[in-house]
């Protein structure tokens, strides 16, 4: 039998206090989400000013994300690429630029989704978030 790393509570507070810090930093108002592996909501954080919608788009993009085991990014350039069809793809609605998957030792223990700026802003607010657990996550 394999075992497996997961996400704590504490992860998910560190992912978003660390997102929110390089948001700030850059005076960014967004919503930050984190999900397991299964894109199961663990955490969701709206910043002050952020946009209501992106309370919907967050935890669709990390969703996305989460179980695709790949940046929503690749969907969206695939949709803008003329693969259209991929909008009826079941259980992924985040199909926009800022989910970023939480890999630890080859494997997605969940994700980070951001919405609230341009969409390579959010996935460097993910990434930040991310890179708050420390070596030997990406």
């Amino acid at each position: 039998m394999k075992t497996k790393s997961f996400l704590e509570a504490a992860d998910a507070r560190a992912i978003v206090a660390a997102a929110e810090a390089a948001a700030l930093k850059q005076h960014w108002a967004v919503t930050i989400a984190v999900t397991d592996d299964g894109g199961h909501l663990l955490h969701l954080h709206r910043m002050d000013g952020a946009p209501p919608v992106s309370a919907h788009i967050a935890p669709g993009k990390a969703r996305t994300a989460a179980l695709g085991r790949r940046e929503s990014k690749v969907y969206e350039d695939m949709v803008n690429g003329g693969r259209t069809a991929f909008l009826s793809a079941p259980g992924l609605d985040g199909l926009l630029e800022g989910g970023v998957p939480i890999m630890k030792d080859g494997q997605c223990i969940g994700a980070v989704g951001v919405s609230g700026v341009k969409s390579a802003e959010d996935s460097q607010v993910a990434r930040a978030g991310i890179a708050a657990l420390g070596d030997g996550f990406y």
